[in-house]
């Protein structure tokens, strides 16, 4: 079979030589007649064309771990996940009311409750965005919601029906904590503290008592306060120090009561960081970490946010399906931008907190390409494909390289917008490649970085070149280590030879991703093209060999 098939494609290029040399008729005469020159003069190319056709040998990466030499914690909420209220990311995504015919508990989708509890999402940003300082949480609570607009993502209605009390439920549901979003841009600081009370007093409030009759005695638990969103452009527009001087004012006014919360388990606040790398966003983070540096009691920060989406091109263009390798090649030059912007802004953090108590929170984050033909510009729609799996485990890859700055990340955004965990359309629900990345990578959560020190390589296609290999390491809560590799290249396989300082490896197992194109997506009536498959090897005359196919990710844990 592999003969036939090699041939066809021979066949094709001898026509043309022998056209361009312009003795087609002549060979092929002589071929009828069974010439024993041309028999043997084909025999010979057709056994070239059959090497050339053949998979190109797997390429040998030495890797070397340190298991003696731990590392910071790779942070479980590096995993967190994003929930605006945009196109159909929360209404239809996650909420589809009491009296919908799709299961739900309390308005809540139980498929999608099902499968965000498989990763174990370990919290969840919201209500955004832009939106967040549009958003007026008064409006969101109660048996009557008032119906408002959404000038942010496509002058919908919004009816808030998806409110505070549906949010924390949904997060009770799927074991999450909550990162709010809280108003700076269009709020007043009273309106943000009142919310912290309403959310958290255990004490007999006017405020508690609403929450009470709204279904909910107990005070609810906030583990992280987002103060404002991208102030510097959707949320205000403001300069560095016009935020400061905001910032200042939440941080102080704007509490948390629960009594479960004053001690070990306080919420820690989140300041607006930036969005690039020019100078604008490198002076606002010098800007607010020198502040930081010189703070008083009366108000603090714990985390610096910072955005930063995979376009490459503006506005977004490039397409989420139906791409080739150019494209493919173009994306995953994102991550070495991801990169750049770590050690940069980590640089500027370092000089005014060497102690590191202030984590990068890297909460806006995912592939943004073109919004599907079809659909409402404004909803930010799109698919998600093997590349966006291979973006995000190199992502996530660089977060847990640098954990001990980089402790909470959420990718945007969990359900039906951008670089989505789940897509739905009515009573269906598909998960995406990026979906099952998380899902494989969750023994990583709250694991110990161990070194990994390899040779990546490169992948050069028409003019951009990428490391064709990257990979992590790290020991899990009970000792297991684990490594997580890429291989970028969408053609060549990879071998990777895996020795060890402190272990001795016997065997490997564990789950690699890939699918047949680049462009692979799962779909509601395909939704098992791009799924992972178990994954296994072992140690021969001392060596660990992984053998990994192209554009795959593989975790694996290893047994010794």
């Amino acid at each position: 079979m592999a003969q036939k098939l090699a041939f066809r494609p021979f066949r094709a290029i001898q026509y043309r030589i022998l056209r361009r040399f312009q003795f087609r008729r002549t060979f092929l005469f002589a071929l009828k007649a069974g010439s024993p020159l041309v028999r043997s003069l084909l025999a010979s190319l057709t056994l070239l064309a059959v090497v050339m056709a053949a998979p190109a040998a797997a390429q040998k990466v030495a890797l070397f771990i340190d298991v003696s030499k731990p590392g910071p914690k790779i942070d479980r909420n590096l995993f967190g996940q994003f929930a605006e209220h945009l196109g159909h990311g929360v209404y239809e995504g996650i909420w589809v009311g009491p009296d919908s015919k799709i299961p739900n508990t309390r308005g809540i989708r139980n498929d999608v409750v099902a499968a965000l509890k498989a990763i174990k999402v370990p919290n969840v940003r919201w209500p955004g965005g832009c939106f967040a300082d549009e958003y007026h949480w008064r409006k969101g609570i109660g048996p009557q919601r008032t119906v408002t607009l959404n000038p942010n993502w496509g002058g919908v209605i919004e009816p808030n029906t998806f409110g505070t009390n549906e949010f924390m439920d949904f997060l009770d549901q799927i074991g999450a904590e909550a990162y709010l979003s809280v108003n700076v841009g269009s709020g007043t600081p009273q309106e943000a503290a009142e919310w912290l009370e309403y959310l958290t007093t255990a004490q007999p409030t006017t405020l508690a008592k609403e929450r009470t009759a709204n279904g909910h005695p107990a005070p609810y638990k906030v583990a992280f306060l987002g103060i404002g969103n991208e102030s510097w452009d959707c949320g205000g527009n403001m300069t560095p120090d016009y935020y400061l001087s905001q910032l200042k004012i939440y941080s102080r006014f704007v509490r948390n009561f629960n009594p479960a919360q004053q001690d070990k388990q306080q919420m820690l606040k989140i300041a607006v960081g930036p969005g690039g790398s020019e100078s604008r966003w490198t002076e606002w983070t010098d800007a607010i970490m020198k502040a930081y540096q010189n703070h008083t009691w009366s108000w603090d920060m714990n985390g610096l946010s910072m955005h930063s989406y995979t376009v490459v091109k503006w506005p977004p263009s490039y397409a989420s399906v139906g791409f080739g390798e150019n494209e493919y090649a173009k994306i995953l030059t994102s991550p070495l931008e991801m990169t750049d912007l770590v050690v940069k802004h980590s640089a500027i953090m370092d000089k005014y907190d060497p102690e590191k108590k202030v984590a990068l929170v890297v909460d806006e984050w995912g592939g943004w390409y073109a919004p599907l033909p079809g659909s409402n510009p404004g909803f930010l729609a799109q698919q998600n494909s093997l590349r966006d799996a291979v973006l995000a485990a190199l992502n996530l890859n660089i977060f847990a390289r640098h954990a001990d700055r980089v402790r909470m990340a959420n990718i945007a955004q969990m359900i039906n917008v951008l670089q989505a965990m789940i897509l739905t359309d009515k009573e269906k629900m598909v998960l995406t490649p990026t979906y099952y990345v998380y899902k494989m990578y969750v023994p990583f959560q709250d694991a110990t970085f161990v070194p990994a020190t390899f040779d990546a390589g490169t992948f050069t296609h028409d003019g951009i070149t990428l490391p064709r290999i990257d990979a992590i390491a790290a020991k899990d809560k009970a000792g297991k280590l684990w490594l997580a590799i890429t291989n970028v290249d969408p053609n060549q396989s990879a071998e990777i030879e895996v020795t060890l300082a402190g272990m001795n490896a016997k065997s490997a197992a564990g789950e690699t991703l890939s699918a047949s194109k680049v462009d692979s997506v799962n779909t509601f009536d395909a939704p098992n093209s791009v799924v992972p498959k178990p994954f296994c090897a072992k140690a021969q005359d001392g060596k660990l060999t992984l053998k990994l196919e192209p554009k795959s990710v593989t975790t694996i844990a290893l047994e010794q």
